[in-house]
C-alpha cells in the first residue's frame, strides 16, 4: 500500500488508477471515473462466448468483444454513439443477432496489425481518453473443474454450474496484453469488480502475468462487491468465501480495502458499506454513491 505524508490524498490527486473486470460492472467502474481521463485504466476480459460475443467468436476465431464495447459505451459523452455501438440487429436482417458495435471492433481489428490498435482507433474517433486494454489479444475461453473430475467449458456453461468448480483456468493459457501488464505495475490504485465473480472478475486475474504484475505493484487494491447475490454458485457464498476461493485458486492477491453492503463478521478488511443501488436497477451500483465510496476508500488506504 502507499502511504503519503503530511496531505490527505483525494481521488483525483492519484497518477494512475487501473480498473479490472468485465461485463456491466466495470463499465459503471470506468463511467463514474471518467473525469481522471488518460490516468485511468480499464483492463478488459476477453472470455465471453454467449450471446453476439459467442457468435463472433465462433464464426471468426477472434476475442470477444462484448465487454470491450461495454466499456466504450459507458465512457463516451456522445448519447448517440452509444446507442450505435450497443445497437443490435433483429430477426429482419442476415445479421439478425449481432451487435453492431461488436462488428465495428472486430472490423477495425481486421485493418490492424493488433486488437489493441482497433480498440485504440475507435476510442479516437468517439475522443474517449482512458485507455481500455484486453486481458489478452489471443482468443482464450474460460474452462472450469468440477469436483467429479469434470470439464465445463466456456463462461456460458460456468455460470450454470450448481457448485463451485474444484479449478478455474483459461484455455489456452495465453499471455497478457503487455500494455495492461505495465499499467498495472505503474498504477496507484487497482479495482477489481463489480460482476459476475466467476466470469468477468476471475479471467483477466487467470493470466499469470496481470496476476504477478498486481503482486508486484505498489497500488493499493479495491475489491467492489455486487449489491445483489448474482445467479452462480459464486452468488450463494459470502464475501469472504469468494475471497477465500479466490485466494485458494490465485494465491494471496493482497486486497486492501472492500466496498460491499453485505454484513460479514468474518472479513477481516477495512470495509466501506453504504452503497445506494441506481434507481433504474437495484443490482447496479449509483455513479455517484460509487464515486463517493470510492473517495472514501482513497482517503482510507493515502491517509
Amino acid at each position: 500500500m502507499i502511504k503519503r505524508a503530511n496531505t490527505r490524498t483525494q481521488l483525483r490527486d492519484l497518477k494512475l488508477i487501473t480498473a479490472i473486470g468485465g461485463g456491466h460492472g466495470l463499465g459503471r467502474v470506468l463511467h463514474c471515473l471518467m473525469f481522471m481521463r488518460k490516468r485511468l485504466i480499464g483492463i478488459v476480459a476477453t472470455t465471453d462466448n454467449g450471446g453476439a460475443s459467442g457468435r463472433l467468436r465462433q464464426q471468426q476465431q477472434t476475442i470477444a468483444w462484448g465487454d470491450i464495447r461495454n466499456c466504450l459505451s459507458q465512457l463516451t459523452q456522445q448519447p448517440l454513439a452509444a446507442e450505435v455501438l450497443n445497437y443490435r440487429f433483429d430477426d429482419s436482417h442476415e445479421l439478425d443477432g449481432h451487435n453492431l458495435g461488436n462488428l465495428l471492433l472486430y472490423t477495425l481489428d481486421q485493418v490492424s496489425a493488433r486488437p489493441l490498435d482497433g480498440i485504440a482507433l475507435l476510442s479516437r474517433l468517439l475522443n474517449i481518453t482512458t485507455r481500455i486494454l484486453p486481458m489478452s489479444e489471443i482468443p482464450v475461453d474460460l474452462v472450469a473443474e468440477t469436483h467429479e473430475q469434470l470439464e465445463c467449458f466456456g463462461e456460458v456453461h460456468v455460470d450454470q454450474l450448481c457448485h463451485m468448480p474444484r479449478q478455474l483456468k483459461l484455455a489456452p493459457e495465453v499471455h497478457a496484453t503487455p500494455e495492461a501488464v505495465q499499467h498495472i505495475l505503474q498504477s496507484e490504485l487497482i479495482i477489481l469488480g463489480p460482476g459476475s465473480f466467476l466470469t468477468s472478475i476471475m479471467p483477466p486475474l487467470l493470466v499469470a502475468e496481470i496476476r504477478q504484475a498486481i503482486a508486484d505493484s505498489p497500488a493499493a487494491v479495491v475489491f467492489i462487491d455486487n449489491l445483489l447475490p448474482e445467479h452462480s454458485p459464486a452468488g450463494r457464498l459470502s464475501l469472504s468465501e469468494r475471497l477465500a476461493w479466490m485466494e485458494q485458486q490465485l494465491g494471496p492477491l493482497a486486497i486492501d480495502l472492500v466496498i460491499t453492503n453485505h454484513a460479514d463478521p468474518a472479513l477481516q478488511l477495512p470495509t466501506i458499506n453504504s452503497i445506494v443501488p441506481a434507481r433504474d436497477a437495484a443490482h447496479r451500483h449509483d455513479p455517484s454513491s460509487l464515486l463517493q465510496a470510492l473517495e472514501r476508500a482513497v482517503t482510507v488506504l493515502f491517509p
